[in-house]
């Protein structure tokens, strides 16, 4: 089944449904394929391929709402299961906010290309794939006789969906995703480091190399050789690029018109003020060309937009979905972040960390929590001692915690280095006067 028949199928549902006693219904078809293979000691541990093809359905009827899926994309068994769907609607509580997107909001243009599709995917051969990941592996041993485990791993994602809407939107995407990387454990005394590295691309001819992957994976395990904890104290901490993006589950669940509504988001009637320190600016961009979150639309048909959400440390926008927008009274632009930039600084992690007396290089979070209502978090971190401009030695079992209200005023430099591995493009982070607790 391509995407045209798959047009015609949820069009049909949604007829279908409206005939039975529907007021309005959204049908989204979606197929997608997945390779997974991992290698270890130049053998096969794990093949894994899946398909998946199924029909989900959202009714709404006299304001009232259900979701249903099937992977039976058969009319006459459709036919019965969108009967019983409607049906089972009719019994559910009314809730006067349960509808469609306004049409207004879907997308005008719908010829953008993204270039988010190889069409080659079907070219990628099952012998390239585990070459890759073998490949991996053996740079990975290479580097070190420290080494006591190395495994290197490959998958790829093919996926095609349409979306439906019965009150206008008609619309379909396409998408293939490319990974490849490694993982690494040394023998340090009674300790066993380890490390990672992997790294992906919407194209196969653009993935990074095997020795890129391979060499990246040792390394971040073996220069953990040697950790041990520190003095508690209040240092500079620099958050490695690939890290830096985890701290932003403290903005972004505030940020959500879910959190507004419920009064659980410490950003609620922040509009317009400073939330960081003036260096801190975050913008949303659904249109990268090949971006790991590039989209025309979301999950809910509104079209995307590119959007600042933090200008200069002044919250500037919040995430504001359908159903709780309309609960909030405020206008729905999209419940969910695509890719993420930053006003990008004049250095990079080597130059920060030249200019830093005393601090830690954080690597890693290792569990840890944080509360959107208050702003409170806590983290256990793991990383490097910086002295007088140089990474001295590894260190772990520490900890960090504040309130984001706090936390992101001491925001002090973001770097030019971001992390291209990812939908959030996030850079080195240097913040000033952190309190971490360890010895």
């Amino acid at each position: 089944m391509n995407n045209k028949e798959r047009q015609e199928l949820a069009t049909w549902a949604v007829e279908f449904a409206k005939k039975k006693g529907a007021s309005e219904v959204a049908a989204s078809i979606n197929n997608s394929r997945s390779v997974e293979i991992q290698v270890r000691e130049q053998k096969i541990e794990k093949i894994k391929e899946s398909t998946t093809n199924g029909l989900s359905l959202n009714i709404y009827r006299d304001h009232k709402f259900s979701g249903h899926s099937t992977n039976n994309l058969a009319k006459k068994d459709l036919e019965k299961f969108i009967t019983e769907a409607v049906e089972a609607t009719k019994f559910l509580t009314a809730d006067e906010y349960r509808e469609l997107p306004d049409p207004s909001l879907y997308p005008k243009n719908l010829d953008k290309d993204l270039k988010i599709e190889d069409n080659s995917y079907n070219q990628v051969a099952p012998e390239q794939r585990v070459l890759i990941a073998k490949e991996i592996e053996q740079i990975a041993r290479s580097k070190s006789d420290k080494i006591i485990s190395a495994t290197g791993g490959y998958s790829d994602d093919y996926s095609e969906s349409v979306l439906v809407h019965s009150n206008g939107l008609i619309a379909e995407r396409a998408s293939t995703s490319f990974w490849a990387g490694g993982e690494v454990t040394v023998k340090d005394g009674d300790a066993r480091p380890e490390g990672w590295h992997w790294g992906g691309s919407r194209f196969f001819e653009t993935m990074p190399t095997t020795e890129e992957l391979g060499s990246q994976a040792a390394e971040h395990a073996i220069r953990k050789m040697g950790q041990t904890k520190i003095a508690s104290g209040k240092y500079d901490m620099l958050i490695e690029n690939r890290t830096s993006g985890r701290l932003l589950s403290l903005f972004f669940n505030a940020m959500k018109a879910r959190a507004l509504q419920q009064k659980s988001s410490y950003l609620d009637g922040m509009l317009g003020k400073e939330i960081a320190a003036p260096v801190l600016t975050i913008i949303d961009d659904p249109y990268i060309e090949s971006g790991f979150a590039s989209r025309l639309y979301d999950g809910q048909g509104i079209a995307a937009q590119k959007r600042t959400m933090i200008e200069k440390g002044v919250l500037k926008e919040y995430y504001i979905d359908n159903y709780y927008g309309r609960k909030l009274g405020m206008q729905p632009n999209g419940g969910s972040s695509s890719n993420i930039l930053f006003d990008y600084g004049t250095r990079d992690l080597n130059a920060i960390v030249k200019d830093t007396q005393k601090g830690i290089f954080v690597t890693s979070f290792n569990g840890g929590n944080s509360n959107s209502t208050t702003g409170d978090f806590s983290f256990g971190v793991s990383g490097f001692l910086v002295e007088d401009g140089q990474l001295v030695k590894a260190v772990n079992e520490m900890n960090i915690s504040g309130n984001s209200k706090k936390f992101w005023k001491q925001l002090a430099e973001v770097g030019n280095d971001p992390y291209k591995y990812s939908s959030i493009l996030s850079p080195t982070l240097l913040f000033k006067d952190i309190n971490f607790s360890g010895l």
